[in-house]
């Protein structure tokens, strides 16, 4: 997966046509979809624009207030707005902040999406196409990616969503996007519950990180060995080892708690990760029980098994 972003600002569907008399209408839903470059910002922007957003490619952040103001004005014919920015500006975050201001002041409804990617994944991706990486200057590519990784250090804190796209194709990109952004009403609360394989490394965009590893493992019982923490068999073995069931039950309760506490304080995504050693087994059948439990509270939940079949 990899971006091709132009240096001049690119508009993808929807006109907002010529300024009309200021009427008394909706404020249109704003995104900005950063991170870093090479890891999808253009495939997460396109995704957007095909569900019917008004995308702007590579807009300056001290634009944005301007953008939204000009919806505003469109007669309800632009509700929803992306803007894809980028650090190639030398007062980025300076103008960003002041934007990000602004846009609060005025009660603009607002969330950030974060690209992600590990260096090695970014590093074949620019190598790839055979293009130099925009913050690389007379370096390497790797110097680029450190240098653009430091300056959005801030911002990817303060992101709504990231999304890490290291193993992700565009398709599944596109498919995490869709499970965000697609449909008429969007909940309160989204949660994407991810098992995962300790011996894979930590998923980077997880939010809150679950060990199973306490639980006795189904890989050394040869009969289970073969199947994974979806098959029944396999769940049952798991939840009837001494702690498992307490720990679902009071973990379960923890999350409905924070999952409120999310919702008061206007977070609107969480991806909590449940690990394994292989990501087969326990994460998988723990995983699943959790997600539900999630579900159960009125929370939209999709479950992944980011390492499940990958042994």
């Amino acid at each position: 997966m990899t971006e091709h972003d132009g240096d001049e600002a690119q508009v993808g569907t929807g006109t907002t046509g010529e300024a009309v008399e200021a009427t008394e209408t909706a404020i249109p839903e704003l995104v900005i979809i950063s991170g870093m470059s090479g890891a999808g910002r253009s495939t997460a922007a396109k995704c957007l624009e095909d569900l019917g957003w008004f995308v702007v490619d590579n807009l300056p952040p001290a634009l944005i207030p301007t953008m939204v103001e000009l919806g505003a004005r469109s007669q309800g014919n632009v509700a929803r707005i992306a803007v894809v920015v980028d650090v190639r500006g030398r007062r980025f975050f300076d103008n960003l902040r002041e934007s990000l201001a602004d846009l609060d002041v005025k009660n603009v409804t607002r969330r950030i999406v974060f690209l992600e990617s590990s260096d090695d994944a970014l590093v074949r991706r620019f190598e790839s196409v055979r293009r130099p990486h925009p913050l690389q200057g007379d370096g390497r590519i790797v110097d680029g990616i450190a240098a653009e990784r430091d300056l959005l250090r801030e911002l990817r804190g303060d992101a709504d969503l990231v999304i890490d796209t290291s193993s992700l194709n565009v398709h599944e990109l596109r498919a995490k996007m869709d499970a965000q952004f697609a449909g008429d009403e969007e909940p309160e609360l989204r949660a994407t519950v991810m098992s995962f394989g300790y011996k894979y490394g930590l998923p980077v965009d997880a939010d809150l990180v679950v060990d199973c590893r306490f639980l006795p493992n189904p890989h050394w019982v040869p009969e289970l060995r073969p199947f994974t923490g979806l098959n029944e068999e396999v769940s049952n073995y798991v939840f009837s080892r001494p702690g498992a069931k307490e720990f679902l039950d009071q973990y379960t309760e923890l999350l409905q708690l924070i999952a409120r506490g999310y919702r008061r304080e206007g977070k609107r995504y969480v991806t909590i990760a449940v690990g394994c050693t292989g990501g087969k087994h326990r994460s998988v059948a723990m995983s699943e029980k959790l997600a539900s439990g999630l579900a159960s509270e009125g929370v939209e939940t999709v479950v992944v098994h980011r390492d499940m079949g990958r042994e």
